[in-house]
């Protein structure tokens, strides 16, 4: 028999300290083939990513995305995220998405697989769904990035509706952006260090 777990709730989340973030001193802008090969490079040391991606809104019904526009992945020290404007950039982040051997931890990565395979032609690799861990561990809602960090830290994840929301296909990011897409991917790899996966 099973033990399931309550999932806190938003209001019970809104009560909590807030969990710590990465600031744009450990976050890096990859635009070129040059910062992307050396951020191939760091990332290749380790054996395990945070991963996610931003697409820019769709806001009518059968509208299709072009997303992703960026892809965050982090280690525990710092985080990437590639735009994909630059041609060359886009192949380093495809082949880094489909190397073997490497954990790319994230929530709610269905869409962005699909996402993916259709904008970057790769199928990413030993990708890990952390909600799937949750609910083999008995977690019976859906867990995201905020669910996870209350269950695991205690602490409340901050998110920005306003950046979720903004437009990633933007070739300047803000520094709201980056501190967003960065953290989300940030958080996925602390949360996979909690459950005690490393």
């Amino acid at each position: 028999m099973h033990t399931t777990h309550a999932t806190p709730s938003k209001d019970e989340i809104a009560l909590l300290d807030p969990f710590e973030r990465l600031g744009l001193d450990r976050i890096e802008l990859v635009t070129s083939a040059a910062q992307a090969r050396q951020a191939a490079a760091e990332l290749s040391a380790v054996g395990v990513w945070g991963f996610d991606t931003e697409s820019k809104p769709t806001f009518f019904k059968d509208q299709l995305s072009e997303g992703p526009h960026i892809v965050q992945l982090a280690t525990r020290e710092r985080a990437w995220i590639f735009q994909l404007h630059d041609e060359e950039c886009r192949a380093i982040a495809a082949g880094l998405l489909a190397l073997r051997g490497v954990v790319k931890a994230g929530f709610g990565l269905g869409d962005d697989r699909k996402r993916i395979a259709s904008k970057l032609g790769v199928e990413p690799a030993d990708v890990l769904e952390l909600n799937a861990v949750f609910r083999e561990r008995g977690y019976r809602k859906d867990m995201g990035v905020k669910g996870a960090v209350a269950v695991l830290f205690d602490r409340r994840f901050i998110k920005s509706k306003k950046a979720a929301t903004s437009n990633w296909a933007n070739p300047q990011l803000t520094p709201a952006q980056l501190v967003y897409a960065a953290n989300d991917a940030w958080a996925a790899i602390r949360v996979y260090d909690g459950l005690g996966l490393a």
